[in-house]
């Protein structure tokens, strides 16, 4: 229960209103990365399903909006993912390790994208 509601402070939305539809799932460009789902992450936040913590689908949303773009009830999932990624972060559990990352990666890399992954990826 705390779980669920955790996610609805962070994320904002209603996933309550989420009538498994599968529209997210059907316009998804980043579908064939992920081990579940748009739908059935929103169907194990709504059930409070600890484990869609250590899906690799909460990583590989690209917060494209395409799923809220379709969404009938106009539900935000990038919203949901993000608020999954916080959660698990702040666990202190890390994605990436920053010291793994070479001296020739960070001049090579754009800067914006090392932000990124750092804000993204990161505790």
């Amino acid at each position: 229960d705390d779980f669920y509601k955790k996610v609805i402070e962070l994320s904002g939305e209603a996933v309550t209103m989420c009538e498994q539809c599968g529209t997210c799932t059907g316009g998804c460009p980043m579908v064939d990365e992920m081990d579940i789902t748009s739908s059935q992450m929103m169907r194990m936040v709504l059930l409070g399903q600890l484990e869609v913590l250590e899906t690799e689908a909460i990583w590989h949303c690209a917060s494209c909006y395409t799923c809220t773009v379709r969404c009938p009830r106009g539900l935000d999932l990038s919203k949901v993912a993000e608020a999954l990624r916080q959660i698990k972060l702040r666990l202190e559990i890390n994605k990436i390790d920053i010291r793994d990352i070479t001296k020739e990666e960070m001049k090579e890399l754009p800067q914006i994208a090392l932000v990124a992954a750092f804000r993204k990826l990161t505790g």
